[in-house]
């Protein structure tokens, strides 16, 4: 929101500096962003008074204009066609620095010969001034303008560049501003007065308003003005537009936007001679219902949207953009002015959907209050009166469903204190709040105040104290060292088990990547080898914002291989990515279940190339070891069981059993699978349910002391059938006490070995934490091994 330091003054006696004044309200919580000192380079530009005019002896279109400028007189070259005897305009001395009207860029002004004549000066347009675009005519200052007088003091300005909240609306006005401008500086606000004569007729004749929605407009004002002539608006108008960023169009659209910035309300003038009926409909749009915009445009609207209609259709977008059909133009005589009031969800979705951004939509959106319809309106219809000629009808439309009282809100000087730390006095809390406007009524130590109607952000008495500590100054809240230490941070349990996987995983040479909670069905469909429906549903967004982002994820597959796919063609070695992040898994009439989920994959080279080879891929046996490296880290027993995950290889994956629950998975992704995500190489892929994980990770570990005793390490072949999993045998000889560790060493199958048999040869550590073992204890329970697993297996030792 920009804001002209003099069109604020109009409202309030500023006697801070500029530059002090931006910094009180930044301190006050509205944050001034920028400032532009228009006419601080206006240095050798003063007012002049063309004396004579005379045509230049050797260019028809060119003339010789004689300046007075109070100390001298200077005749200079121009060929603006607007300039007569009389007139009070620019000069620019040589030397001042002004805007080429040609290429915009800077320049200094130097004396010239054109056409054989010495021009010591020049006369300038609004372009070389720097204030707008106009470098067709040169400007006419008003006669009262002193001649000799700085131009600055006349044009010069300082624009404020504010940053205005979401919950202040109020402030995206130049009033709004100036009422905060009075609590900051304890100044006085003068208001502007707003009255006007109206004809004998009533605009009750002439108009009538119905209000179809309620929900959506709680208010709906109008006036009727009859008689306005279309034309430019006042210059003065038009500077204070174009300072505030909007474009001049005409006297009756400029009057509507000057007062949006005024007020803060933003209006809607319709030829009211193309009102059909003479009846203002506010209603809900038909679904596929068509509307020509003003920028010529044919939209089609639906159900949810608001329009402002008449008897035979919509003829605007209600908040947001009005109709071609009844456009103010050239021939308009009568204007039926719109001061509304709308639903800010209402507004937003149409503005956003339709893709119709403006100043407007943006107020409505954030919520002004319904209660500034009118003033906004009395106002707009004085200045077309004044401006534009015409007179209005008696009385004003004014449909309000919607009206509300605003209740008060209980305030006392000791939820002040708690809140912000310091003890405020009862009469320091109400002067802070009547200067904001609040209506206060005192009771004991306490304060009822009612906020005022066009403040749409004060619901609580935390808001209220909020009020009494950016006004009284968070600078003059003095700082207090904390009565005692800190607490020692206890993050949640999750956050630290993520943040332990994390650490691990990175330190196992991965890259944590962080993809989109929402995908698409195409990209879930890519993980099935053979296409059918998807079971269950992933839910579906209401909204979506594109087809790539219509569900809600079921998993991390799918777009974590989307980014490995990505990440290949720019990468030719080993690429290891993992997520930590919800998948989000719908439940019948509930809302969904939100596991917290971690998921990797490993793809390429194993390690790095080098002249030493290292040719190796990554594989199955790589994922899990990572899964088993990240659970002994974790601090958790884990086995591995034959899986059935219809995404990954079926003879190439385990599912992850961890106290008798399966909470993962461990294999090699599907030929099918990596074919339609577009890659040609082997991917291996590990998940866990790091939610169904975190009750096996919480616990205090207990001291296990190095062992005093050595260890004695046997060797064990043994012959099974195919089918027996080593983990099946694993368990077994783990089962026995003196058995510390187990790794299997060799897995044969061929010449030696029977057909349909397979060897297993593990390395078994035996070892006691009370004694030294005896070759005749290790014997013992070595057979004890051997027997079981002859019982259990059919197993017999390899020769």
């Amino acid at each position: 929101m920009k804001i002209p330091l003099k069109w604020l003054q109009e409202y309030i006696g500023i006697t801070l500096t500029p530059a002090d004044l931006a910094n009180r309200l930044t301190m006050a919580g509205t944050e001034v962003k920028g400032m532009q000192d228009i006419g601080g380079s206006w240095a050798n530009i003063v007012v002049g008074q063309i004396t004579a005019i005379n045509p230049h002896p050797n260019a028809d279109r060119l003339s010789l204009a004689t300046v007075d400028l109070g100390t001298e007189q200077q005749t200079v070259v121009t060929g603006a066609p607007n300039l007569k005897v009389g007139d009070k305009v620019a000069f620019a001395y040589v030397r001042a620095q002004l805007v080429d009207g040609h290429s915009g860029r800077l320049f200094r002004l130097k004396s010239a010969k054109i056409r054989g004549v010495v021009s010591n000066g020049m006369v300038c347009s609004e372009k070389e001034l720097g204030i707008s675009d106009n470098h067709e005519e040169i400007i006419v200052l008003p006669m009262g303008v002193e001649v000799g007088a700085s131009i600055a003091d006349y044009l010069g300005d300082v624009i404020l560049d504010l940053d205005i909240t979401p919950n202040r609306p109020d402030c995206l006005s130049v009033i709004g501003i100036a009422k905060e401008v009075t609590a900051l500086t304890g100044q006085g606000l003068d208001l502007p007065e707003v009255s006007y004569e109206e004809s004998i007729s009533p605009i009750d004749q002439q108009i009538s308003v119905e209000i179809a929605a309620p929900d959506l407009c709680p208010r709906y004002c109008a006036s009727l003005i009859t008689g306005v002539k279309i034309a430019e608006s006042p210059k003065w108008m038009q500077q204070r537009l174009l300072a505030c960023g909007m474009r001049p169009i005409s006297n009756i659209v400029d009057i509507t936007n000057y007062v949006m910035l005024e007020y803060g309300q933003p209006l809607h003038a319709f030829d009211y001679h193309q009102i059909r009926g003479k009846r203002i409909i506010v209603r809900r749009a038909t679904d596929g219902e068509a509307i020509v915009t003003l920028d010529g445009i044919e939209r089609t609207l639906s159900e949810y949207m608001l329009v402002i209609a008449d008897e035979e259709g919509a003829v605007a977008i209600a908040g947001v953009m009005g109709g071609a059909g009844s456009e103010v133009g050239e021939e308009t005589t009568s204007i039926l002015l719109e001061s509304a009031n709308f639903n800010p969800a209402s507004i937003h979705y149409t503005g956003r959907t339709l893709r119709l951004p403006s100043e407007a939509c943006m107020r409505f959106e954030r919520g002004i209050r319904p209660e500034l319809t009118l003033p906004a309106l009395k106002h707009a219809t004085q200045l077309i009166i004044q401006i534009a000629g015409g007179q209005a009808a008696r009385g004003l439309a004014d449909e309000y469903p919607g009206k509300l009282e605003q209740k008060p809100i209980l305030l006392s000087t000791s939820q002040v204190e708690r809140l912000l730390g310091i003890e405020f006095s009862l009469d320091q809390i109400v002067s802070v709040l009547t200067s904001l406007g609040f209506d206060c009524k005192i009771r004991e130590s306490e304060v009822w105040a009612t906020p005022p109607y066009w403040r749409s952000d004060i619901h609580q008495a935390v808001d209220l104290i909020e009020e009494v500590a950016r006004i009284i100054g968070y600078d003059k809240i003095p700082t207090t060292m904390l009565s005692q230490p800190l607490p020692r941070p206890d993050p949640d349990s999750i956050i630290r088990l993520k943040q332990k996987t994390r650490c691990s995983l990175v330190g196992y040479g991965f890259q944590e990547v962080i993809t989109y909670s929402l995908t698409s069905l195409e990209m879930l469909n890519r993980l099935l080898p053979e296409p059918h429906p998807l079971e269950p549903m992933p839910l579906r967004v209401a909204n979506p914002m594109t087809a790539d982002q219509e569900y809600l994820r079921p998993n991390l597959r799918a777009n974590l291989l989307a980014a490995l796919c990505a990440n290949r063609r720019h990468e030719d070695g080993g690429i290891k990515l993992f997520e930590l992040g919800r998948i989000y898994l719908p439940r019948q009439k509930d809302l969904p279940e939100e596991p917290e989920m971690l998921c990797g994959i490993l793809s390429g080279d194993r390690l790095e190339k080098s002249w030493q080879g290292g040719d190796e891929l990554l594989t199955f046996f790589d994922a899990k070891g990572v899964m088993e490296g990240l659970l002994n880290r974790l601090g958790v027993e884990a086995s591995f069981e034959q899986g059935s995950e219809e995404s990954l290889h079926p003879n190439k994956q385990a599912a992850l059993v961890i106290a008798g629950n399966r909470l993962g998975v461990v294999g090699e992704l599907h030929p099918k699978v990596s074919q339609a995500f577009e890659i040609g190489e082997t991917v291996c892929l590990f998940e866990i349910n790091l939610t169904a994980l975190l009750s096996l990770t919480i616990g205090h570990k207990i001291f296990q002391p190095i062992p005093k005793f050595p260890s004695i390490v046997r060797d064990l072949a043994i012959v099974v059938d195919a089918e027996i999993t080593h983990q099946e045998v694993q368990n077994i000889i783990k089962g026995y006490p003196l058995v510390v560790q187990v790794a299997l060493f060799d897995v044969y199958s061929g010449e030696q070995v029977p057909p349909g048999k397979k060897s297993l040869a593990y390395r078994i550590t035996f070892q006691s934490p009370t004694h030294t073992l005896t070759d005749e204890e290790v014997n013992r329970v070595q057979q004890q091994i051997l027997s079981k697993l002859t019982s259990e297996f059919s197993a017999t030792l390899r020769g």
